[in-house]
């Protein structure tokens, strides 16, 4: 018994990491909330004896969709408020879908993706490409990456990759081997972007979308692909085997810069994950830098933020999410090295060959104290 403990307590954890989303589509919330277009590419199959459009099934072919999400006015930053089963939705505290267009075939999604893009200058069109993680259903992906864009006030296209994780606490087996099979899927949605015309791509990948996007990173340098378009790479508590990373990472060569890791002491998530595997760590909660000599990285310790699971903090502190909101200025810092002088990210910098590591100090003053989960 003592044994599967921490299996247990992990996938306790898990269960209890968010609420079940589900979409709900009201057109009229338009008039009430902040609309964000979320551009979708997604492996998941259609369920045909349930009728979900895009369940825990794997489908060889990407599918591209869009949804327009609309952010309630009383949302409050780092959470998502889902429209409960008992009560009908309300657009004034509830995220809502107010359109769904599905295309039939890429070039119908590569146009509208286009015209999104286009209605930024040239020289400015990007696309943030966000890869969800383990226990995700659809809804919970695409309303986090609209969360996402709203609250930290994200330049550019929202572009969210759905790979066919089961949505269970159990299925950690399932999800794992369903990263390796969304590999291609969201090579696919990275061609699509930058055919549409996105100069810059910036990758965001959580827990074991982590690992969904080094592989494709991987198989994409492999193939001898061109990264140049990818602009940056942010791993969020990436559930990554830390040897596996460094691997992947001198495989692909060149990273994409600014290549950003946030961490977290405080990820119980993770802790328990690594307790599990046999290790003493998942990447995203390494706290020794040296880990990393050699690669050039950015890990963001964020630990004095963390609350609650401690598992998406950059997206669940309102007191963080008022520094990185500071988007534009923070990338351009990491990009020219010099994130440690501008006093952006408060906290200590420390740097052992190449890789370096900011540990950062709270800022209570941004959001009335320490908040998250």
């Amino acid at each position: 018994m003592t044994a599967i403990r921490p299996a247990l307590l992990l996938v306790l954890l898990l269960a209890a990491c968010t609420p079940r989303g589900a979409i709900v589509v009201d057109p009229a919330a338009a008039e009430v909330g902040t609309v964000r277009p979320v551009f979708v590419g997604t492996s998941r199959g259609k369920d045909e004896e349930t009728g979900t459009e895009y369940a825990r099934l794997r489908n060889p072919d990407t599918r591209f969709a869009r949804f327009d999400i609309a952010i309630p006015p009383a949302h409050q930053p780092g959470r998502i408020t889902y429209t409960r089963p008992d009560r009908a939705p309300d657009p004034q505290t509830d995220f809502l879908t107010t359109r769904e267009i599905v295309y039939d075939e890429p070039g119908a999604f590569r146009a509208d993706l286009a015209r999104a893009l286009r209605q930024t200058p040239r020289g400015s069109r990007e696309a943030v490409v966000f890869v969800h993680g383990f226990n995700t259903t659809f809804a919970e992906g695409l309303y986090r990456i609209a969360q996402l864009s709203h609250d930290l006030k994200m330049p550019g296209v929202a572009v969210h990759y759905a790979w066919p994780s089961r949505g269970a606490p159990l299925a950690y087996a399932y999800d794992r081997d369903s990263a390796l099979f969304a590999r291609d899927g969201l090579e696919d949605l990275l061609d699509e972007v930058t055919a549409a015309g996105a100069e810059r791509v910036v990758l965001v990948g959580h827990s074991m979308g982590a690992a969904v996007t080094m592989e494709t990173l991987r198989q994409m340098a492999i193939a001898g692909k061109p990264l140049r378009n990818i602009a940056g790479v942010v791993l969020i508590s990436p559930d990554l085997d830390v040897d596996l990373f460094r691997a992947q990472a001198d495989r692909i060569g060149d990273l994409p810069q600014p290549f950003v890791i946030f961490t977290s002491k405080r990820d119980r998530v993770l802790a328990l994950s690594a307790r599990v595997s046999g290790e003493t760590a998942r990447l995203g909660n390494v706290t020794d830098v040296a880990l990393l000599s050699g690669l050039d990285v950015t890990l963001i310790d964020v630990t004095s933020y963390s609350t609650g699971t401690g598992h998406f903090t950059p997206g669940t502190s309102p007191a963080l999410i008022g520094i990185l909101s500071q988007i534009s200025e923070v990338d351009d810092a990491l990009a020219s090295g010099q994130i440690g002088q501008t006093g952006l990210l408060p906290g200590v910098v420390l740097t052992v060959q190449g890789a370096t590591q900011i540990v950062m100090s709270p800022v209570t003053a941004l959001a009335g104290g320490l908040d998250g989960q």
